[in-house]
């Protein structure tokens, strides 16, 4: 198992390293001066190429890109000059709003999204199978954003049971409570697509496995229909619904993005859209690459843990 975690590690680095090259190569097409845009009206001409000497931009791109790869491996990330503080400190404060928001959403996908699937391919076609099946789609068709529009409007606008956005109240609060209300709208909305995903292929997983021999041998053995489907097919399913868990843990953190933006949850999405507009490019570049080093350990963990499950995928 060692070797394995190894193996996917060393892996990982190219990855990881080709991201830094779109990321900064994205960053340097984007047209203006970005010591210009962070200047605004103090953008003279002097202060202008003072600025661009010291954020290193009058240097080649080639030799910035690796100025700055070397500054991250030694976990200097840069400073931001819009917020004037280390780029790190910012991400890290604001990835653990991010990592509260995916994390709930993830945890509503994977449980809602088995459990429908199981009922799903235990009852296939019927009524609860039709049920589920045009729940999903209908999931799968609202984009995010606007299931999150229309929830603040009928919820926290007609309603007045939710709060409209932030992710505590600005008066009082701050306690779990005032965390879950002002959570459930945007984990749900995030959640909203992915459960769909993980639904139809963990039935379509598990329709798989209940054709298996060792299922038949266990009804007739006289075992329980519950203990074979959430027992022994479930347990047999999960190795093909792991990886499925691993995309959507990905899919999840990728879109908190836009639905920060609909909340104003104070999280690397939100931060990321209010460094591009001020030509922020350190702490957009640092952000990015951080949420893209998530993302790969991540898939790294759903390896390990599907390997866990099937030995036979480490060979």
């Amino acid at each position: 198992m060692g070797g394995y975690i190894l193996k996917r590690l060393v892996s990982a680095v190219p990855v990881l390293l080709g991201i830094t090259v779109i990321v900064f190569a994205i960053m340097s097409l984007i047209p203006g001066d970005p010591a210009t845009a962070i200047l605004g009206s103090y953008a003279t001409p002097e202060n202008v190429e003072k600025l661009n000497r010291d954020l290193g931009l009058d240097k080649p791109l080639v030799q910035q890109y690796f100025i700055w790869i070397g500054n991250m491996l030694q976990g200097d990330f840069g400073r931001s000059f819009a917020l004037n503080r280390p780029v790190l400190d910012e991400v890290l404060d604001r990835f653990s709003a991010t990592l509260v928001l995916a994390g709930a959403a993830f945890i509503l996908c994977a449980v809602l999204g088995i459990i429908a699937g199981v009922i799903s391919a235990a009852r296939q076609y019927g009524w609860a199978d039709r049920a589920i099946t045009v729940a999903v789609i209908l999931g799968i068709s609202i984009p995010s954003f606007f299931l999150g529009m229309m929830m603040i409007l009928f919820f926290a606008v007609r309603l007045k049971w939710l709060p409209v956005s932030g992710m505590y109240a600005i008066y009082g609060g701050g306690d779990l409570p005032d965390l879950l209300r002002h959570l459930a709208m945007p984990a749900i909305a995030l959640s909203l697509v992915a459960t769909g995903v993980v639904a139809r292929l963990s039935r379509a997983a598990m329709l798989e496995v209940l054709r298996q021999d060792f299922i038949r041998t266990a009804r007739a053995k006289g075992v329980g229909e519950g203990r074979v489907i959430w027992g022994h097919a479930l347990r047999a399913a999960m190795v093909s619904i792991i990886p499925v868990l691993g995309i959507q843990a990905g899919f999840v953190l990728s879109g908190a993005v836009y639905i920060e933006i609909v909340f104003q949850w104070p999280g690397v999405g939100r931060m990321l859209v209010d460094a591009i507009l001020k030509r922020d490019l350190l702490l957009v570049q640092g952000g990015v690459v951080f949420v893209a080093a998530c993302y790969v350990f991540f898939n790294i963990v759903v390896d390990v843990a599907q390997s866990l499950l099937d030995p036979r995928i480490r060979t």
